[in-house]
């Protein structure tokens, strides 16, 4: 029988608008001490929508921290009191100009967990309707709607580093229901 990890400190180093960042001070079963510093995220939701005509939505975002493009399915970041559905229906609205009438959940993991705690759920999204007059986007995105099919988002993933690894793995995740 394993011992447990002994939480000696726990100190926030940074406030963020999105996350936080922190430092634990632990002890290991074998007595070592040492300090893990990680993301702390309040969670993530993603969806894979699809036309009624097979047709994939993603956007394609301008990312900083990558100084580059990348395409991605809509996501966005869990708000207080939401839950992830609630999350991924008004990100899909807003960052596609797109509503689901039908949802299916495909799984949660760990995105990073070698320095975050963040989960992100992944939902898989049909019966989309265009919205007349779409949300407007956050002020801080620079997201252009891009729709493709299947089979050519798969050869952008086999191709190119301009697709993140949370799309890359819900793709494969939905790909079943893909027809």
């Amino acid at each position: 029988m394993s011992q447990s990890i002994e939480l000696i400190q726990n100190r926030l180093l940074y406030r963020g608008r999105k996350f936080d960042f922190a430092v634990d001070r632990l002890r290991l079963p074998n007595g070592i001490e040492g300090d893990w510093e990680y993301i702390k995220h309040p969670g993530g939701a993603l969806a894979v929508p699809i036309t009624p005509d097979g047709k994939l939505v993603l956007v394609n975002q301008y990312r900083f921290t990558l100084g580059a493009r990348i395409l991605e399915f809509p996501a966005g970041t869990i708000e207080a009191k939401e839950t992830p559905d609630q999350t991924i229906s008004r990100e899909l609205e807003e960052e596609t100009g797109y509503r689901s009438s039908q949802w299916r959940f495909l799984g949660k993991f760990a995105l990073a967990p070698g320095y975050s705690d963040e989960y992100i759920y992944f939902f898989l999204a049909e019966g989309l309707e265009k919205l007349e007059q779409p949300p407007a986007q956050d002020e801080d995105e620079d997201i252009d709607v891009v729709l493709m099919t299947k089979q050519e988002l798969e050869q952008e993933i086999l191709k190119s580093e301009k697709v993140d690894a949370k799309t890359i793995t819900a793709f494969y995740l939905a790909k079943p229901f893909l027809g």
